[in-house]
C-alpha cells in the first residue's frame, strides 16, 4: 500500500473513532452542559429576585401575605417565597419533587436563604425537568451535525495537506525509480521540496544512480578493453599451433595435445567475441536504421540452423499471422537474437521434440512473438538468473558457456524489447518477446 493511501486510511480511520465517541458521548455532554445552563438560568432568577426584593421590598412579593407562590401556565416553572428560621442557612441547586395542584412534578430546584429587614426568608426557584430535556434532543442534533460539519472540513484539509506534503515524494519515485532505465543515461534534476528527509532520499538517490553509473562505465570499459585485448595473443597462439601442426615429424601424441589447446584457445576467442559483442551493444555502437519483418529474420536463421533441426528430428513450426514491420531496427542483432534462442530451443530440446514460434498483437497496440519448446525445462528457482553472464540454468547439460542469453537481453534492451520467460521442468520453456508500439 503506498504512503499516502496508508495517511489517508489513517486520518479517515482517527476522525471515524473521534465521531463515534463523541456520538456515544454526546447524550451525556449534552445533559451536562443543559444541567449546568439550568443551574446558571436558576442563580440568574435567584439575582432577579434578590434584587428586586431589594428595591422594591419583600412586600412586592408577599403583599401582606405570609408567603408568596407563582408558576406558570403549563406549571413548567415555578417561584415560592416564605419565611424561614433564623438560624436556618440554606444555598443548593438539587432535583425534587413538588405538589402543584395536586400534580407531583419534578423539579431542578434551587433553594436559597436571605436576610431583609432583620428576618430570614426562603427562596425556592423550580425548573420542571420535562421543560428541560426537550431541549435536549434538539442540542444533540446541533451539536452532531456541527460535529459531522468540522470532521468533514478537518478531512478535507488533511487530504489536501496530505497530498500537497508528500507530492514530492512522488515526484521523486516517478523521476529516480519508476520512469528510469538503466544504464542511468539522462540526467535528473532534483525535486523541488521543503521537506528535508524528502530532499535528503532525492540526493542520496542522485548520488547513489551516479556511483552505479560510474561501476557500470568501468564494468563495461574493463570487459570491452580485455575482451578486445586478448584477442591478438589468442590469433598469435592459433597461428603458432597451426604452425606446428604443419610440421610432419611431430609425434601423434603431441598432435592430440595441440588440437586440445586449439579448441580451448577457440572456446576463449567465442567468449571474447560474446563479450565483445555485449560491450559494443551497450555502448550503442550499432545503428537502429533498418525496417525488417521477423518472418523474413526467422526463415534466415532457419536456413542456417535446419541440420541441427534433423540431427534431433525436431519438428519446428512457424506459425505467424501476422506480417508485422519492425522500423529503426539492428537487422544483424535481431537476426542474433532469434537466432540465439531457436538455437537454446534446439539445444534444449528433446529427441524428437517439437518447437511452435507463434505471434500475437498486445493490448497496447504492441506486437508480440512467442518461442515454445517442449525441452528439459527451467526450473522456477532459476529463472531469475538465466540472463546472467556465464550462468546456466540447466546444469545437466555441459554446453555453451552461459552468455547466450546475456547477448539476447543487451539486444532487447537496445532495442526496448521486454522478455518474458515461462517454463517448466521436463516439460519446456516459452519466451515471448514483446515489441514496443511504433
Amino acid at each position: 500500500m503506498k504512503l499516502s493511501s496508508k495517511l489517508i486510511l489513517f486520518i479517515t480511520s482517527s476522525k471515524l473513532v473521534v465521531v463515534l465517541l463523541f456520538v456515544f458521548s454526546l447524550p451525556f455532554l449534552v445533559s451536562q452542559i443543559v444541567s449546568e445552563y439550568t443551574n446558571y438560568s436558576l442563580r440568574s432568577q435567584q439575582d432577579k429576585v434578590i434584587n428586586v426584593v431589594q428595591k422594591n421590598g419583600i412586600q412586592h412579593y408577599l403583599q401582606g401575605d405570609d408567603s408568596y407562590g407563582s408558576y406558570t401556565m403549563l406549571k413548567e416553572e415555578y417561584i415560592a417565597l416564605e419565611p424561614a428560621a433564623k438560624n436556618k442557612h440554606i444555598d443548593t441547586i438539587k432535583t425534587a419533587q413538588r405538589i402543584v395542584e395536586r400534580d407531583t412534578l419534578t423539579y431542578r430546584i434551587l433553594i436559597h436563604t436571605f436576610n431583609y429587614d432583620q428576618k430570614n426568608y426562603l427562596l425556592e426557584i423550580g425548573k420542571s425537568i420535562s421543560s428541560i430535556n426537550q431541549y435536549n434532543k434538539t442540542l444533540q442534533k446541533t451539536a452532531l451535525y456541527v460535529l459531522m460539519g468540522l470532521i468533514a472540513l478537518t478531512l478535507l484539509i488533511d487530504l489536501i495537506f496530505t497530498r500537497i506534503l508528500i507530492k514530492p515524494l512522488g515526484k521523486i519515485i516517478k523521476s529516480k525509480l519508476i520512469n528510469r532505465k538503466f544504464p542511468f543515461k539522462d540526467y535528473s534534476p532534483p525535486v523541488p521540496t521543503s521537506t528535508q528527509d524528502f530532499k535528503y532520499l532525492d540526493e542520496s538517490l542522485i548520488l547513489l544512480m551516479d556511483q552505479i553509473n560510474e561501476a557500470f562505465e568501468k564494468e563495461r570499459e574493463f570487459t570491452a578493453n580485455a575482451s578486445h585485448e586478448l584477442m591478438t595473443p589468442i590469433s598469435i597462439l592459433q597461428n603458432k599451433m597451426e604452425n606446428l601442426l604443419g610440421d610432419e615429424n611431430l609425434p601423434e601424441s603431441v598432435v592430440l595435445k595441440i588440437i586440445e589447446m586449439m579448441k580451448t584457445l577457440s572456446r576463449l576467442k567465442k567468449i571474447s567475441n560474446a563479450l565483445l559483442l555485449i560491450s559494443r551493444i551497450e555502448n550503442q555502437q550499432f545503428v537502429k536504421s533498418a525496417h525488417v519483418k521477423p518472418s523474413v529474420l526467422i526463415n534466415e536463421v532457419l536456413e542456417e540452423i535446419n541440420h541441427r533441426l534433423l540431427d534431433q528430428e525436431i519438428e519446428l513450426k512457424v506459425d505467424l499471422k501476422t506480417d508485422q514491420m519492425l522500423v529503426n531496427v539492428n537487422q544483424d542483432l535481431l537476426f542474433q537474437l532469434f537466432y540465439n534462442l531457436i538455437n537454446n530451443a534446439i539445444k534444449y530440446n528433446v529427441y524428437q521434440g517439437s518447437i511452435l514460434i507463434t505471434d500475437s498483437h498486445t493490448p497496447e497496440n504492441g506486437y508480440s512473438i512467442m518461442i515454445q519448446d517442449t525441452g528439459i525445462g527451467i526450473a522456477e528457482e532459476d529463472l531469475d538468473f538465466i540472463f546472467d553472464r556465464f550462468r546456466k540454468a540447466n546444469l545437466s547439460e555441459n554446453v555453451g558457456y552461459g552468455l547466450g542469453l546475456s547477448i539476447v537481453k543487451s539486444i532487447a534492451q537496445y532495442h526496448d524489447i521486454e522478455i518474458l520467460v515461462s517454463s517448466k521442468v521436463k516439460e519446456g520453456t516459452t519466451f515471448t518477446l514483446i515489441f514496443p508500439a511504433k
